[in-house]
């Protein structure tokens, strides 16, 4: 009695486990490359409940989510000879479950192994003014190159994106001083600009008042206005006699009426 007990318990173990090698649940996201005695079936299962044959079938898990997968800092010799720690992100996602499992044994180290070589070639051939001025041309450069070699292994990648580009301490020194000279250079520019512009109005200014002796005579009072108001000082002004003749002549006017 006991030992019938006992192999109806080892019976329904047995069956239980039986029961998990052949029943698997697939998320919507999952698909299963199916081995059958060694041969890929030709379409990939799922999503949902699938059925399996024991020992004759095993199934292999390949999500269709996008991954992320983070470049590691690689060390990078640009084409003007500056030596650059850059690290980037990668944007991939399986198109093609049964590629990425027959075509390439580890299609995440691949892709991530390919990506970092990658990023040395492509960023070795460029100066350090264009990997800093110009990443979206590089980062389209990169995705390009990436997805056109990975398309055997049914992996689409879909962005690339270089996330930060580490300076030696005297290279930041040197882009500083670089940075510091150009704002001197534009600064000079517009003060130039300033002065003849400024010039320019002097000179028509100095038109205006040729043609016109009162227009200069007027300006001398005014002048006069504005030092008056300053008391701190003592400022001897001269004054031409073309002034002081042109107020003689109004003043002899009524008198010779």
């Amino acid at each position: 009695m006991a030992g019938g007990f006992v192999g109806l318990i080892l019976l329904i173990v047995f069956g239980l486990i039986l029961l998990g090698m052949m029943v698997k649940i697939l998320n919507e996201y999952e698909r299963a490359v199916v081995f059958r005695l060694g041969r890929v079936l030709e379409r990939p299962k799922g999503p949902g409940l699938i059925l399996l044959i024991p020992v004759v079938d095993r199934a292999v898990r390949v999500s269709l989510r996008t991954v992320v997968l983070d470049i590691p800092p690689q060390d990078v010799i640009t084409l003007d000879n500056v030596t650059l720690k850059v690290n980037a992100v990668v944007y991939f996602r399986v198109m093609d479950p049964l590629k990425a499992i027959i075509q390439v044994e580890n299609y995440l180290y691949a892709t991530s192994q390919f990506s970092q070589t990658t990023l040395r070639s492509v960023l070795g051939q460029a100066h350090l003014d264009e990997i800093l001025a110009n990443r979206e041309k590089l980062n389209l450069e990169l995705q390009t190159i990436l997805d056109k070699h990975t398309d055997p292994w049914g992996i689409k990648v879909s962005s690339v994106e270089i996330k930060q580009v580490d300076l030696p301490q005297e290279m930041q020194r040197v882009i500083g001083r670089q940075a510091e000279a150009e704002r001197e250079k534009r600064a000079k520019i517009i003060h130039a600009e300033g002065e003849f512009q400024a010039a320019k109005q002097l000179s028509a200014a100095a038109n205006v008042i040729a043609q016109s002796p009162l227009a200069l005579q007027l300006r001398y009072l005014q002048t006069l206005t504005e030092i008056a108001a300053e008391n701190n000082s003592t400022i001897v002004f001269p004054v031409p006699i073309d002034l002081i003749t042109a107020f003689m002549d109004l003043a002899k006017k009524p008198q010779s009426q």
